[in-house]
Protein backbone atom coordinates (compact mmCIF):
# COMPACT_ATOMS: atom_id res chain seq x y z
CA UNK A 1 0.00 0.00 0.00
CA UNK A 2 1.43 3.40 -0.98
CA UNK A 3 1.61 5.98 1.75
CA UNK A 4 1.59 9.68 0.82
CA UNK A 5 3.87 11.74 3.02
CA UNK A 6 3.68 15.52 2.71
CA UNK A 7 7.10 17.09 3.26
CA UNK A 8 6.89 20.73 4.30
CA UNK A 9 10.31 22.36 4.36
CA UNK A 10 10.76 25.62 6.23
CA UNK A 11 11.11 28.49 3.76
CA UNK A 12 13.51 31.40 3.87
CA UNK A 13 11.35 34.54 3.80
CA UNK A 14 12.43 37.97 2.59
CA UNK A 15 10.31 41.07 3.27
CA UNK A 16 10.73 43.16 0.12
CA UNK A 17 10.82 46.95 0.44
CA UNK A 18 12.71 50.04 -0.72
CA UNK A 19 16.07 51.31 0.52
CA UNK A 20 16.25 54.67 2.28
CA UNK A 21 19.35 56.83 2.84
CA UNK A 22 18.07 58.15 6.17
CA UNK A 23 16.65 55.01 7.78
CA UNK A 24 18.18 52.01 5.94
CA UNK A 25 14.84 50.93 4.43
CA UNK A 26 11.22 52.04 4.19
CA UNK A 27 8.03 50.46 5.49
CA UNK A 28 6.30 49.65 8.76
CA UNK A 29 9.22 48.37 10.85
CA UNK A 30 6.96 47.30 13.72
CA UNK A 31 5.08 45.08 11.30
CA UNK A 32 8.34 43.65 9.94
CA UNK A 33 9.57 43.00 13.48
CA UNK A 34 6.35 41.15 14.41
CA UNK A 35 6.89 38.85 11.43
CA UNK A 36 10.56 38.27 12.29
CA UNK A 37 9.67 37.50 15.94
CA UNK A 38 7.14 34.87 14.96
CA UNK A 39 9.63 33.48 12.43
CA UNK A 40 12.08 32.98 15.30
CA UNK A 41 9.42 31.09 17.28
CA UNK A 42 8.83 28.82 14.30
CA UNK A 43 12.54 28.49 13.50
CA UNK A 44 11.97 30.18 10.12
CA UNK A 45 14.56 32.59 8.75
CA UNK A 46 13.00 36.01 8.02
CA UNK A 47 14.82 39.21 7.04
CA UNK A 48 14.24 42.47 5.15
CA UNK A 49 15.65 42.91 1.65
CA UNK A 50 15.48 46.00 -0.55
CA UNK A 51 14.92 46.14 -4.31
CA UNK A 52 18.41 47.63 -4.68
CA UNK A 53 20.05 44.69 -2.87
CA UNK A 54 17.96 41.87 -4.33
CA UNK A 55 20.03 39.69 -6.64
CA UNK A 56 18.03 36.87 -8.23
CA UNK A 57 20.99 34.88 -9.59
CA UNK A 58 21.20 32.76 -6.45
CA UNK A 59 24.31 34.32 -4.89
CA UNK A 60 24.21 35.51 -1.25
CA UNK A 61 22.62 38.95 -1.06
CA UNK A 62 22.55 41.85 1.39
CA UNK A 63 19.64 41.84 3.83
CA UNK A 64 18.65 43.36 7.17
CA UNK A 65 18.25 41.17 10.23
CA UNK A 66 17.11 42.45 13.62
CA UNK A 67 19.67 42.34 16.42
CA UNK A 68 17.45 41.70 19.46
CA UNK A 69 20.31 42.08 21.97
CA UNK A 70 21.15 45.61 20.80
CA UNK A 71 17.70 46.51 19.44
CA UNK A 72 18.84 47.57 16.00
CA UNK A 73 18.73 46.53 12.36
CA UNK A 74 21.97 45.08 11.02
CA UNK A 75 22.84 44.52 7.37
CA UNK A 76 24.55 41.23 6.57
CA UNK A 77 24.79 38.60 3.85
CA UNK A 78 21.66 36.44 3.59
CA UNK A 79 20.50 33.61 1.30
CA UNK A 80 18.16 34.16 -1.64
CA UNK A 81 14.62 33.93 -0.19
CA UNK A 82 12.17 31.18 -1.18
CA UNK A 83 9.30 33.62 -0.55
CA UNK A 84 9.38 37.38 -1.12
CA UNK A 85 6.68 39.25 0.80
CA UNK A 86 6.02 42.44 -1.17
CA UNK A 87 5.75 45.31 1.30
CA UNK A 88 6.96 48.10 -0.99
CA UNK A 89 5.04 50.88 0.79
CA UNK A 90 4.10 53.36 -1.95
CA UNK A 91 2.53 53.08 -5.38
CA UNK A 92 5.02 55.62 -6.72
CA UNK A 93 7.85 53.26 -5.76
CA UNK A 94 6.13 50.31 -7.38
CA UNK A 95 5.76 52.22 -10.63
CA UNK A 96 9.50 52.88 -10.95
CA UNK A 97 11.00 51.02 -13.95
CA UNK A 98 13.61 49.25 -11.81
CA UNK A 99 10.97 48.04 -9.35
CA UNK A 100 8.61 46.88 -12.10
CA UNK A 101 11.45 44.96 -13.72
CA UNK A 102 12.37 43.33 -10.39
CA UNK A 103 8.75 42.24 -9.80
CA UNK A 104 8.55 40.88 -13.36
CA UNK A 105 11.73 38.81 -12.79
CA UNK A 106 10.42 37.54 -9.44
CA UNK A 107 7.19 36.37 -11.06
CA UNK A 108 9.19 34.38 -13.62
CA UNK A 109 11.81 33.02 -11.22
CA UNK A 110 11.75 29.20 -10.84
CA UNK A 111 12.67 29.18 -7.13
CA UNK A 112 11.24 32.42 -5.72
CA UNK A 113 7.55 32.84 -4.87
CA UNK A 114 6.27 36.43 -4.79
CA UNK A 115 3.62 36.96 -2.12
CA UNK A 116 1.27 39.54 -3.71
CA UNK A 117 2.90 41.25 -6.70
CA UNK A 118 1.41 44.76 -6.55
CA UNK A 119 -1.13 47.25 -5.23
CA UNK A 120 -4.67 47.00 -6.59
CA UNK A 121 -6.14 49.62 -8.93
CA UNK A 122 -9.65 50.62 -7.75
CA UNK A 123 -11.11 50.76 -11.25
CA UNK A 124 -9.70 47.33 -12.12
CA UNK A 125 -11.22 45.87 -8.96
CA UNK A 126 -14.73 46.92 -9.93
CA UNK A 127 -14.22 45.79 -13.53
CA UNK A 128 -13.07 42.37 -12.29
CA UNK A 129 -15.97 41.98 -9.87
CA UNK A 130 -18.53 42.89 -12.54
CA UNK A 131 -17.47 39.77 -14.50
CA UNK A 132 -19.12 37.43 -11.98
CA UNK A 133 -22.88 37.33 -11.28
CA UNK A 134 -22.13 36.49 -7.66
CA UNK A 135 -19.77 39.43 -6.98
CA UNK A 136 -21.54 41.92 -9.28
CA UNK A 137 -24.38 42.07 -6.72
CA UNK A 138 -22.04 43.64 -4.14
CA UNK A 139 -20.92 46.54 -6.35
CA UNK A 140 -22.40 50.05 -6.00
CA UNK A 141 -22.87 52.03 -9.21
CA UNK A 142 -19.31 52.97 -10.25
CA UNK A 143 -18.10 55.15 -13.14
CA UNK A 144 -14.83 56.72 -14.23
CA UNK A 145 -14.67 60.42 -13.41
CA UNK A 146 -14.17 62.28 -16.69
CA UNK A 147 -14.98 65.83 -17.78
CA UNK A 148 -17.69 64.37 -20.03
CA UNK A 149 -19.40 62.47 -17.17
CA UNK A 150 -22.93 63.76 -16.58
CA UNK A 151 -22.45 64.51 -12.88
CA UNK A 152 -25.71 66.48 -12.66
CA UNK A 153 -27.90 63.57 -13.79
CA UNK A 154 -26.04 61.13 -11.52
CA UNK A 155 -26.64 63.44 -8.56
CA UNK A 156 -30.34 63.76 -9.41
CA UNK A 157 -30.61 59.97 -9.39
CA UNK A 158 -28.48 59.17 -6.30
CA UNK A 159 -28.32 62.45 -4.24
CA UNK A 160 -24.92 61.47 -2.78
CA UNK A 161 -21.80 60.41 -4.69
CA UNK A 162 -18.31 59.49 -3.50
CA UNK A 163 -15.25 60.38 -5.58
CA UNK A 164 -12.23 58.16 -4.90
CA UNK A 165 -8.69 58.22 -6.33
CA UNK A 166 -8.00 55.09 -8.39
CA UNK A 167 -4.61 54.76 -6.68
CA UNK A 168 -5.67 56.02 -3.26
CA UNK A 169 -4.67 54.67 0.13
CA UNK A 170 -6.13 54.94 3.67
CA UNK A 171 -8.92 57.33 2.61
CA UNK A 172 -6.62 60.04 1.27
CA UNK A 173 -8.23 62.30 -1.36
CA UNK A 174 -11.78 60.93 -1.03
CA UNK A 175 -14.60 63.43 -1.72
CA UNK A 176 -18.36 63.36 -1.16
CA UNK A 177 -20.72 65.28 -3.42
CA UNK A 178 -24.32 65.92 -2.30
CA UNK A 179 -27.43 67.42 -3.89
CA UNK A 180 -29.56 69.05 -1.20
CA UNK A 181 -32.87 70.90 -1.03
CA UNK A 182 -31.50 74.44 -1.08
CA UNK A 183 -32.34 77.18 -3.57
CA UNK A 184 -29.10 79.16 -3.32
CA UNK A 185 -26.42 76.44 -2.95
CA UNK A 186 -27.83 73.00 -3.82
CA UNK A 187 -24.42 71.38 -4.46
CA UNK A 188 -22.15 70.44 -1.58
CA UNK A 189 -18.60 69.08 -1.70
CA UNK A 190 -16.78 67.52 1.28
CA UNK A 191 -13.08 66.72 0.89
CA UNK A 192 -11.48 64.30 3.33
CA UNK A 193 -8.58 65.87 5.19
CA UNK A 194 -6.40 64.42 7.96
CA UNK A 195 -9.10 63.86 10.60
CA UNK A 196 -11.97 66.00 9.36
CA UNK A 197 -13.45 67.18 6.07
CA UNK A 198 -13.44 70.56 4.33
CA UNK A 199 -16.93 71.58 3.19
CA UNK A 200 -17.83 73.76 0.19
CA UNK A 201 -21.15 74.91 -1.33
CA UNK A 202 -21.94 75.83 -4.95
CA UNK A 203 -24.82 77.47 -6.78
CA UNK A 204 -24.21 75.61 -10.07
CA UNK A 205 -22.93 72.23 -11.24
CA UNK A 206 -20.32 74.04 -13.37
CA UNK A 207 -18.78 75.64 -10.25
CA UNK A 208 -18.74 72.28 -8.50
CA UNK A 209 -17.06 70.52 -11.42
CA UNK A 210 -14.44 73.28 -11.78
CA UNK A 211 -13.43 72.88 -8.13
CA UNK A 212 -13.31 69.07 -8.36
CA UNK A 213 -11.11 69.05 -11.47
CA UNK A 214 -8.80 71.76 -10.12
CA UNK A 215 -8.38 69.69 -6.95
CA UNK A 216 -7.66 66.34 -8.61
CA UNK A 217 -5.54 67.66 -11.52
CA UNK A 218 -4.41 64.72 -13.65
CA UNK A 219 -5.09 62.08 -10.99
CA UNK A 220 -7.58 59.39 -12.02
CA UNK A 221 -10.77 59.06 -9.98
CA UNK A 222 -13.88 56.91 -9.85
CA UNK A 223 -17.40 58.08 -8.97
CA UNK A 224 -19.49 55.84 -6.76
CA UNK A 225 -23.10 55.90 -5.60
CA UNK A 226 -23.39 56.87 -1.92
CA UNK A 227 -24.81 54.09 0.25
CA UNK A 228 -27.05 54.74 3.26
CA UNK A 229 -24.90 52.76 5.68
CA UNK A 230 -26.08 51.42 9.01
CA UNK A 231 -24.96 53.76 11.79
CA UNK A 232 -24.04 53.79 15.46
CA UNK A 233 -24.65 56.86 17.64
CA UNK A 234 -25.46 58.77 14.45
CA UNK A 235 -22.17 57.86 12.73
CA UNK A 236 -21.98 55.43 9.79
CA UNK A 237 -19.79 52.32 10.05
CA UNK A 238 -18.41 49.61 7.83
CA UNK A 239 -16.47 46.39 8.34
CA UNK A 240 -12.78 45.79 7.68
CA UNK A 241 -12.15 42.16 6.76
CA UNK A 242 -8.80 40.39 6.49
CA UNK A 243 -8.75 37.41 4.11
CA UNK A 244 -5.70 35.16 3.75
CA UNK A 245 -4.66 31.85 2.24
CA UNK A 246 -4.19 28.99 4.72
CA UNK A 247 -1.84 25.97 4.72
CA UNK A 248 -4.00 24.35 2.02
CA UNK A 249 -3.83 27.39 -0.25
CA UNK A 250 -7.53 28.13 0.37
CA UNK A 251 -8.90 31.56 1.19
CA UNK A 252 -10.21 32.03 4.73
CA UNK A 253 -11.39 34.96 6.85
CA UNK A 254 -8.72 35.86 9.42
CA UNK A 255 -10.92 38.37 11.19
CA UNK A 256 -13.56 41.08 10.92
CA UNK A 257 -13.27 44.46 12.61
CA UNK A 258 -15.74 47.32 12.92
CA UNK A 259 -14.77 50.83 11.77
CA UNK A 260 -16.86 53.83 12.82
CA UNK A 261 -16.63 57.13 10.91
CA UNK A 262 -15.13 60.09 12.75
CA UNK A 263 -17.37 62.94 13.91
CA UNK A 264 -16.13 65.26 11.16
CA UNK A 265 -14.96 62.63 8.70
CA UNK A 266 -16.60 61.30 5.53
CA UNK A 267 -14.76 57.94 5.78
CA UNK A 268 -14.29 55.24 8.44
CA UNK A 269 -10.49 55.05 8.03
CA UNK A 270 -8.81 55.17 11.45
CA UNK A 271 -5.94 57.47 10.26
CA UNK A 272 -8.70 59.88 9.15
CA UNK A 273 -10.43 60.02 12.54
CA UNK A 274 -12.37 56.74 12.45
CA UNK A 275 -12.71 54.50 15.51
CA UNK A 276 -12.34 50.74 16.06
CA UNK A 277 -15.39 48.98 17.50
CA UNK A 278 -16.53 45.40 17.92
CA UNK A 279 -18.61 44.39 14.87
CA UNK A 280 -21.09 42.56 17.12
CA UNK A 281 -21.73 45.78 19.04
CA UNK A 282 -22.32 47.72 15.80
CA UNK A 283 -24.52 45.15 14.07
CA UNK A 284 -26.54 44.17 17.14
CA UNK A 285 -27.35 47.84 17.80
CA UNK A 286 -28.84 48.10 14.29
CA UNK A 287 -30.40 44.73 13.59
CA UNK A 288 -30.64 42.93 16.94
CA UNK A 289 -28.40 40.28 18.51
CA UNK A 290 -30.27 37.40 16.86
CA UNK A 291 -29.35 38.77 13.40
CA UNK A 292 -25.62 39.24 14.16
CA UNK A 293 -24.47 35.62 13.62
CA UNK A 294 -26.33 35.31 10.32
CA UNK A 295 -25.05 38.69 9.13
CA UNK A 296 -21.40 37.90 9.95
CA UNK A 297 -21.67 34.61 8.04
CA UNK A 298 -23.07 36.48 5.02
CA UNK A 299 -20.27 39.05 5.20
CA UNK A 300 -17.64 36.31 5.44
CA UNK A 301 -19.06 34.47 2.43
CA UNK A 302 -19.19 37.71 0.41
CA UNK A 303 -15.55 38.48 1.28
CA UNK A 304 -14.40 35.00 0.22
CA UNK A 305 -16.36 35.18 -3.06
CA UNK A 306 -14.82 38.61 -3.77
CA UNK A 307 -11.27 37.45 -2.93
CA UNK A 308 -11.56 34.45 -5.26
CA UNK A 309 -12.88 36.62 -8.09
CA UNK A 310 -10.15 39.26 -7.62
CA UNK A 311 -7.43 36.61 -7.70
CA UNK A 312 -8.95 34.89 -10.74
CA UNK A 313 -9.29 38.15 -12.70
CA UNK A 314 -5.90 39.57 -11.67
CA UNK A 315 -4.09 36.58 -13.16
CA UNK A 316 -1.70 36.47 -10.20
CA UNK A 317 -1.27 34.16 -7.23
CA UNK A 318 -2.31 36.19 -4.17
CA UNK A 319 -1.84 35.44 -0.46
CA UNK A 320 -3.87 38.06 1.38
CA UNK A 321 -6.03 41.15 1.09
CA UNK A 322 -8.07 43.38 3.36
CA UNK A 323 -11.48 44.55 2.33
CA UNK A 324 -13.93 47.33 3.23
CA UNK A 325 -17.52 46.07 3.23
CA UNK A 326 -20.58 48.10 4.16
CA UNK A 327 -24.06 47.07 5.27
CA UNK A 328 -26.93 49.39 4.48
CA UNK A 329 -30.03 50.02 6.57
CA UNK A 330 -31.84 47.20 4.72
CA UNK A 331 -29.08 44.66 5.54
CA UNK A 332 -27.69 44.62 2.00
CA UNK A 333 -23.93 44.01 1.68
CA UNK A 334 -21.75 46.37 -0.38
CA UNK A 335 -18.09 46.12 -1.43
CA UNK A 336 -16.11 49.37 -1.34
CA UNK A 337 -12.40 48.55 -1.53
CA UNK A 338 -9.72 45.86 -1.35
CA UNK A 339 -6.08 46.36 -0.41
CA UNK A 340 -3.32 44.00 -1.55
CA UNK A 341 -1.03 45.26 1.23
CA UNK A 342 -3.15 45.33 4.38
CA UNK A 343 -2.08 47.49 7.28
CA UNK A 344 -1.67 45.83 10.68
CA UNK A 345 -5.04 45.15 12.31
CA UNK A 346 -5.21 46.71 15.78
CA UNK A 347 -7.41 43.91 17.17
CA UNK A 348 -4.91 41.53 18.91
CA UNK A 349 -6.79 38.32 17.99
CA UNK A 350 -6.90 39.29 14.31
CA UNK A 351 -3.24 40.31 14.35
CA UNK A 352 -2.22 36.97 15.87
CA UNK A 353 -4.29 34.99 13.38
CA UNK A 354 -2.88 37.00 10.46
CA UNK A 355 0.70 36.13 11.44
CA UNK A 356 -0.15 32.45 11.87
CA UNK A 357 -1.78 32.25 8.43
CA UNK A 358 1.06 34.20 6.83
CA UNK A 359 3.56 31.53 7.90
CA UNK A 360 1.15 28.69 7.06
CA UNK A 361 0.82 29.86 3.47
CA UNK A 362 4.51 30.73 3.05
CA UNK A 363 5.39 27.21 4.19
Amino acid sequence: MAVHVELMSKPVIGILTMSDDNQQFRGNKKNFLDIIKMGREKNIDVFVVTVDDLNLNGEPIKGFRYDFANRRWVQEMVPLPDVLYNRIPYREDEMLPKVRETIRKCLKHPHVQLYNPAFFNKWHLFEWLKKSKVTKAYIPMTRKLTKKLKLKSLLKRHKILYLKPVKGKAGKGIMRVSLIQAKKFPYQLSIQEKQSSANHKYATIAQLKRHIHSYIGSEKYIVQKGIQLASYNGRPFDLRILIQKNRNGKWQVSGIGGRLAGDLSITTHVPRGGAILNPEQLLAANFGKNVYTRMIKRVGKAALDIAKQIEKSSGYLLGEMSMDIGIDTKQRIWFFEANAKPMKFDEPHIRQKSLELFFEYCT
